[in-house]
């Protein structure tokens, strides 16, 4: 997937730079008028969107390479341009198409409209396709396929069958399918959230930020990739996207973990983990946090909340993997770091937007009207003392990058949206509840491990936050038939769908880190995957205990709850590893990991034995050894 530029200088995009570049700060420009005005209605707003996407996306990805022979390039550059105008001509259409004239409804699409549908359709797949990749694409196609040849499959997989008319009707000139939920709020919230991760960029703010994280840890033992991690947690929920974190902060962490001693794919894959969990780190979590909150129908503000331990958990547990790792290694940490205080000193001004959003969701404002506060006050922030003055056109490349960012998210969500529109509109999420229930044999631990194993398979080709759509319409029922709370059932598909980018053998964050780092992508995939175990742990966690604090739990059941998973992951990570402060022998791993186990019984009172039994294992391997490892 071609990712955009996030620098102060225009993205290279080849002989069309200021057409693609006007088009693109015209998308920033008409989306920051509607969420100021927000004069159009969903009918109107939402196909102008879509096809001002795909314009920008035919422009960007074309049909052929430079590298192509020159008659075969222009061909597919004609193809490219055709494609665009055909695509700005159905918006047209359809920001046009009287929707109170209800007779297209009992007398079907006229020929034109028809047509137009269609052909949007087989648009919005190929922009998918060259986006996010052909899977994508192929699930969406599977769905139709089966929306309309239902009927002539086993009665146990069947439904109705639709004909042409009725998928277009319900598909594309219906608030349902490719314009429903996931790209509503793709077009919306996410929108000016990406826009916000890259003003963050050019103004100079996320450099403070990498700046802080090095500060804090770059002096302990495998400095840089504790850093690495601290900084990826502030950055990763803002950038809106994994791969995009991983290039920013990798390009200046993955370099100082290979001189000080990491191999390369160690470095590229505590990268991509670290990024990774940036999409679940409060305030903003990524693109899928306010997809959640729509399907959910709870204030975000409620969900922010719950996630703030969790997310705290997964760093630690990834923070704990790295640590263990420089152990094993024999590093040090950096010499001549600077001190915290001296880098606040110089930017504290950054931390404002960041401190005035999270306030701001929790007051349960609109996120559209928080995320572009957001982006006027990160640009006040910046030309708010003389030193962070950043030029104009960096401005605009901010602006112009923040278009570019949203196209592979607005075309995975409105293919995803095709899917939950046949799974509404055949009803097979009833069938897949049922099968999935079968399949577990009526146990909880069952349906989990069906649904990480499809979570790992979805994985393999579609990102976070369009894996979590097809992952939640079809295993969230499944989950609340477990007697799972909506949230606490959305939260561990969403947990689940985040091994996206950190999947062999398609890991799109590992390999973007394996290409900084110069190592194998599958290595680097490997060691990302393995960094990043808290995405199975921490959500099954979340079904077995009050790790997410509900109204009805006790404090008490919310602190076992967090102990328990800390000596989970403790317990785990050191069994695993073979090492806590010291090396460790096999009877000390094996009881290391049958305490990890015991961990996961709801009893309160066998997870604190356990974890009486943890710190007695911990305090005499810090008393035998001669020298014991320090942080």
């Amino acid at each position: 997937m071609q990712q955009p530029s996030l620098s102060n200088e225009p993205a290279r995009l080849g002989g069309f730079d200021y057409l693609i570049g006007a088009i693109a700060l015209a998308l920033t420009l008409f989306q920051i008028w509607h969420g100021l005005a927000a004069e159009l209605s969903a009918p109107v707003f939402l196909p102008l969107h879509l096809s001002w996407v795909l314009v920008l996306v035919f422009l960007v990805n074309p049909t052929f390479s430079r590298t192509a022979p020159p008659s075969l390039y222009r061909t597919g550059r004609f193809l490219d341009f055709a494609f665009a105008a055909i695509s700005a001509w159905i918006g047209f259409r359809l920001t046009n198409f009287d929707y109170n004239d209800l007779s297209f409804l009992f007398d079907g699409l006229g020929t034109v409209d028809l047509y137009a549908g269609v052909i949007l359709i087989a648009l919005l797949l190929e922009a998918t396709r060259r986006t996010v990749g052909w899977v994508m694409s192929c699930i969406a196609i599977v769905f139709l396929v089966y929306a309309m040849l239902g009927n002539v499959l086993p009665d146990d997989f069947a439904s109705k069958g639709f004909d042409l008319q009725e998928i277009i009707r319900f598909h594309i000139f219906s608030t349902n399918g490719v314009f429903g939920a996931p790209l509503a709020i793709s077009a919306g919230v996410v929108f000016v959230f990406v826009l916000f991760g890259a003003l963050l960029q050019v103004t100079g703010a996320g450099q403070f930020f990498i700046d802080c994280a090095f500060a804090i840890a770059g002096r302990y033992r495998g400095g840089p990739a504790k850093a690495s991690v601290l900084a990826s947690a502030a950055l990763g929920s803002i950038s809106g996207s994994a791969i995009a974190n991983t290039v920013t902060t990798g390009a200046l962490t993955i370099p100082m973990m290979k001189k000080l001693g990491y191999k390369p794919e160690q470095a590229a894959g505590i990268e991509a983990a670290a990024s990774t969990g940036g999409q679940i780190m409060p305030p903003v979590m990524g693109a899928g946090a306010f997809v959640m909150a729509q399907f959910t129908g709870l204030p975000y503000a409620e969900i922010l909340l719950v996630s703030i331990a969790p997310a705290i958990l997964y760093f630690f547990c990834t923070l704990l993997y790295v640590h263990l790792m420089a152990c094993k290694l024999g590093l040090k940490g950096m010499d001549n770091v600077e001190k915290i205080a001296v880098v606040v000193k110089q930017g504290w001004h950054y931390l404002l937007p960041l401190v005035m959003i999270t306030v701001l969701l929790l007051m349960s404002y609109s996120p559209v009207l928080v995320g572009l506060a957001g982006c006027l006050a990160i640009v006040v922030a910046a030309f708010s003392r003389r030193k962070t003055w950043v030029p104009f056109s960096a401005i605009l490349a901010g602006l112009r990058d923040g278009a570019l960012m949203i196209l592979p998210i607005s075309a995975a969500c409105a293919t995803a949206g095709i899917v939950v529109g046949v799974v509404g509109q055949t009803g097979i999420g009833l069938q897949f509840t049922q099968a999935l229930i079968s399949l577990s044999g009526g146990y909880l631990w069952g349906a989990f491990i069906l649904i990480a194993l499809a979570a790992v398979v979805l994985g393999m080709g579609l990102p976070v936050t369009a894996a979590y759509i097809v992952l939640s319409v079809m295993a969230v029922p499944a989950l609340n038939e477990f007697g799972l709370p909506v949230l606490t059932a959305h939260l561990i598909v969403f947990w689940l769908s985040q091994t996206s980018n950190v999947t062999p053998p398609i890991a799109l964050a590992a390999f973007a880190g394996a290409g900084i780092a110069g190592a194998s992508p599958m290595k680097s995939a490997v060691q990302a995957f393995k960094l990043a175990f808290g995405f199975f742990i921490i959500p099954l966690m979340m079904a077995y205990s009050g790790l997410l604090w509900q109204a009805d739990d006790t404090a008490f059941q919310f602190v076992v709850a967090i102990l328990a998973t800390l000596g989970l992951i403790i317990a785990f990570a050191c069994g695993v590893e073979a090492r806590l402060f010291n090396q460790l022998n096999l009877l000390a791993r094996g009881l290391l990991l049958i305490i990890a186990a015991l961990m996961l019984v709801e009893s309160p009172v066998v997870r604190l034995s356990a974890l009486g039994a943890l710190a007695l294992i911990a305090l005499w391997d810090w008393k035998r050894g001669s020298d014991p490892v320090k942080i």
